[in-house]
């Protein structure tokens, strides 16, 4: 039960974000750039780093709606999404991904957990200045928004199932504006 009066049976941080529309704004513009906007990492990519980041925060919403959208996206699967989720040092993944998820996952830990090392190792395997901070900002932006989502006990649909639907339309829509709406089985 959410701590406040949030929608009721809207899930996640569209309800969060319902509850406050001027705010949703800017949240959404943001993960819009962040996962969709240009970039040399993949859709899907940029995607596993948010889902790595939910997943270490507990967030099931985040981790489970990111998941089903990066399987949805060209390059991801639902395998490899929970590969990298699980073990992302041995996932069938890029050096490179590897590296950034190191980092990603050190952002999660505290801002100061990243090391120099981290991001000479990143560069070593050609990641560049953009994708370290791309990387960093995903990173601090889902501990964010997973505490948003944690923080104000939005309704979170316990079944993974349920999640495949909304991630094939974060995947093909995005962010920008898909916030605010909600179909009738998001509120299932």
């Amino acid at each position: 039960m959410p701590h406040i009066n949030l929608p009721e049976g809207v899930p996640g941080i569209v309800s969060a974000m319902a509850f406050r529309p001027e705010t949703a704004k800017p949240l959404s513009e943001l993960a819009q750039i962040l996962l969709r906007g240009p970039s040399t990492l993949s859709a899907a990519e940029r995607e596993m780093i948010a889902t790595l980041v939910s997943a270490r925060n507990d967030c099931f919403f985040c981790q489970t709606s990111h998941r089903a959208a990066a399987a949805h996206l060209p390059g991801g699967s639902y395998e490899l999404v929970d590969a990298v989720r699980s073990d992302y040092q041995n996932a069938p993944i890029t050096a490179k991904l590897k590296a950034l998820l190191n980092i990603a996952g050190r952002v999660q830990e505290g801002g100061k957990s990243v090391t120099a090392e981290d991001v000479a190792a990143a560069r070593r395997i050609g990641a560049t200045d953009l994708e370290i901070h791309d990387t960093v900002l995903i990173a601090a932006a889902f501990c964010m928004y997973n505490r948003y989502v944690d923080g104000l006990a939005a309704f979170t649909p316990p079944d993974p199932d349920a999640y495949d639907e909304m991630g094939a339309r974060m995947a093909t829509r995005g962010y920008t504006g898909a916030a605010r709406e909600t179909t009738a089985s998001d509120r299932a």
